[in-house]
């Protein structure tokens, strides 16, 4: 499945690893960073997925999405990320990914963007936490943070885990080196976060803002993780 993801706006919070380690799939730990581990909530416009770049699937392709991720690693070493909860658009990617566990949620999105600035907007259309929203924006900072050391933690993340039918799943993705910028936080008004099972965070400033314009990403075949 290739696709492109544009305009993205990263918040990532320090949690501690005792929150986020009940919410990972079994075989996964948290990945660590400076002592903790993070959560992120990241809004972008998907463009063009599809069955490789020639073959984008029309209007079921590009849409907006905001996701809750959670940072982790298995017992072969992969470190990857674990969504709690993607927002999107399409009634129809959420229906069919939900079969295979990936945890999509029928929203309706917004973003604003007028090249300064940029803000995602969401509110939930079906259950679970049916009516739950979202409300966050940045002004693009200039500023290279590309090989900033806890940047490229948090988005070079080469695969996701899942688990399905009680076994640990490891997606691969491939994507060039993130183009990342600063980002100067405007509003967060979030409760996105606190559905995904981490209340009291993103109440908070965030401690960690990026921008960045977009990659263009390819997921590979899913392949089960043996536990050591």
């Amino acid at each position: 499945m290739d696709q492109r993801w544009e305009r993205l706006v990263f918040l990532h919070w320090r949690v501690p690893s005792s929150a986020v380690a009940p919410l990972l799939p079994r075989g996964c730990a948290p990945d660590e960073f400076d002592g903790s581990s993070w959560v992120g909530l990241i809004g972008f416009h998907m463009v063009g997925a599809g069955l490789g770049y020639r073959h984008p699937v029309p209007y079921f392709g590009t849409f907006g999405e905001i996701n809750v991720r959670l940072y982790s690693i298995d017992a072969e070493g992969r470190r990857g990320v674990v969504f709690r909860s993607l927002e999107a658009t399409r009634l129809a990617v959420v229906l069919g990914t939900n079969a295979a566990r990936v945890p999509y949620r029928w929203s309706s999105i917004d973003i604003d963007d007028d090249s300064r600035t940029i803000g995602y907007r969401s509110r939930r259309l079906a259950p679970p936490r049916r009516g739950a929203t979202t409300d966050f924006g940045v002004v693009r900072g200039s500023r290279d943070m590309s090989e900033d050391p806890l940047a490229v933690f948090l988005t070079a993340r080469w695969g996701l885990h899942t688990s399905l039918a009680g076994r640990l799943l490891y997606v691969p993705n491939v994507h060039r080196h993130w183009p990342l910028v600063d980002a100067e936080l405007t509003h967060c008004a979030d409760e996105l976060v606190a559905a995904a099972g981490l209340p009291g965070v993103s109440t908070r400033p965030p401690d960690s803002v990026l921008y960045s314009p977009g990659v263009e990403t390819q997921f590979g075949r899913p392949y089960t993780v043996r536990g050591r």
